[in-house]
């Protein structure tokens, strides 16, 4: 595992707006230096009410944005903001609770199937993370025929730690990445879905060839365990496998590649000590027997959330690169890659004080970031030509 210490617009653009500024408050450019030469930041959208996720629908046709107080919008590029579609799901919207993530079915311009994972409340109070999909009607107003696929049993959270993101596989697999509801414990715990990464068919189905599939004391679901509170994921282009990153506790952020079956240690292996100050009472130190390494960890804790592959021709500097958002830290990392080995990080953005939710690559190859504000934005980012 290689570890390293944690301080290491384009006018012509398919998503260049021309939307009224009651609609979409469009902000000037801004640029900042960085290691490959000028940032240029353009504010395409403002007054989101703490946006989550974003999902790029195909043919320029605009991006889902979820909020998460439970509003579901569409932005198209040249009229702004849509009103929040009808059909989406009630969601539990406490603390850290809401609506979160969005991604398009494999098949979407056939099927137009929007999965979307969010908190849902039980009949004790406590609540878990939901996902299911509805289908996207022609003028984009609503989804009709909302279908639950999957309820992270048992409900345990009272406002934190659900995760989540949703990331389809080339075969077409659906990947949750889990929180641990803050119960640290059942993280560990293999008839529970809590701290797990889980593999789905897409109508909600389980592979016959998951890990736990027909193991006693265990749920089918379950592709890895160990985690704490994923707020990441990303299938790597280069290599067609599930990259996750989750929250530590006080310390200790970091980086996997779940696999099937495998033990990523949380809380019996932690590079974190809890609030307090004081260890984690289950953790056996910064690795444990039968526990999985992190493929890269921050000692101090970044709050990570979001994550993107770069993979585009626009700007080959940032090929090869890994982009991940910071809520605490208020930045924008970039994480060079060598193969599955992290080899240098740079922070951008700092000096905005925006704490970033998502990072997604555009089909224009610029970054889109989501903000995580009551005053939440969508911001273009690219390198200076």
């Amino acid at each position: 595992m290689h570890r390293l210490a944690c301080r290491l617009g384009f006018a012509a653009s398919l998503f260049a707006l021309a939307v009224p500024p009651a609609a979409a408050q469009e902000g000037a450019m801004r640029g900042q230096a960085s290691e490959h030469g000028m940032v240029v930041v353009d504010q395409l959208l403002a007054g989101l009410d703490h946006p989550w996720s974003l999902a790029f629908l195909p043919d320029a046709s605009g991006a889902l944005i979820t909020e998460r107080p439970g509003t579901l919008r569409l932005w198209r590029p040249g009229t702004g903001l849509s009103a929040p579609i009808k059909g989406v799901p009630a969601v539990y919207g406490r603390s850290q609770g809401g609506l979160l993530d969005v991604a398009l079915a494999p098949d979407f311009q056939a099927s137009r199937r929007v999965y979307l994972s969010y908190a849902e409340k039980g009949d004790d109070g406590r609540a878990g993370t939901t996902v299911g999909y509805g289908v996207l009607a022609p003028d984009a107003a609503e989804l009709t025929g909302f279908t639950v696929i999957f309820r992270q049993m048992p409900k345990l959270s009272t406002g934190a730690h659900f995760g989540s993101r949703l990331v389809f596989d080339a075969q077409g697999h659906l990947f949750i990445a889990l929180g641990e509801n803050n119960q640290r414990s059942t993280a560990q715990d293999l008839d529970k879905l809590q701290g797990k990464v889980v593999r789905l068919h897409p109508d909600g189905s389980v592979p016959d060839d998951n890990p736990f599939k027909g193991k006693a004391g265990a749920r089918p679901e379950i592709w890895s365990y160990g985690h704490r509170n994923q707020q990441g994921a990303a299938l790597n282009p280069w290599s067609g496998r599930l990259w996750t990153h989750e929250h530590g506790p006080r310390g200790g952020d970091e980086l996997n590649i779940p696999q099937a079956g495998r033990n990523y240690g949380w809380p019996v292996a932690t590079h974190g000590i809890n609030y307090s100050g004081f260890a984690i009472p289950e953790a056996q130190g910064e690795s444990a027997p039968g526990t999985e390494a992190p493929v890269y960890y921050w000692k101090v804790s970044p709050a990570i959330s979001g994550m993107a592959f770069y993979d585009a021709d626009r700007f080959p500097a940032w090929r090869h690169s890994v982009f991940i958002g910071a809520l605490k830290h208020q930045a924008l990392i970039r994480l060079r890659l060598e193969g599955d080995k992290v080899v240098h990080e740079e922070r951008l953005l700092e000096s905005m004080g925006e704490r970033i939710r998502d990072v997604r690559v555009g089909p224009d190859g610029f970054l889109y970031v989501l903000t995580d504000e009551s005053n939440g934005k969508l911001l273009k980012i690219g390198l200076k030509d």
